[in-house]
């Protein structure tokens, strides 16, 4: 019976195999979670430079600054697209001694938690 020629894989060679991709897996994934996470990160940072551009143009037509971050927000002159969405839901807010926004969500790795 040794004398005879079996075609096929053994299980370890399989199991090689599967590991093998599991591995390769995993490093794709991990990547792909961090660079989503980041690009979440960025566009709630772009989301608060328009805001904060937006308050002081609002300052600047009205002379003084808004009380609240809605009322520039939902002014269609200064937002014609609507309100800017945190990509990761997270809430915008507005200081009320500085007058520049903020996001709840403020890490690239917060950003990934909201998914």
């Amino acid at each position: 019976m040794r004398g005879e020629n079996k075609k096929g894989f053994t299980l370890i060679e399989v199991l090689f195999v599967v590991i093998v991709i599991a591995v390769i897996a995993a490093i794709a994934l991990g990547r792909i979670t961090t660079t989503t996470a980041v690009a979440k990160a960025n566009a709630c940072k772009a989301n608060q430079s328009m805001m904060n551009l937006q308050i002081e143009q609002y300052r600047l037509d009205t002379g003084t600054w808004p009380g609240t971050l809605v009322t520039v927000t939902q002014d269609t002159d200064y937002f014609p697209d609507g309100e800017p969405e945190c990509p990761s839901g997270g809430a915008y807010t507005m200081s009320g001694t500085t007058y520049r926004t903020d996001c709840d969500v403020t890490t690239p790795e917060d950003h990934s938690l909201h998914d």
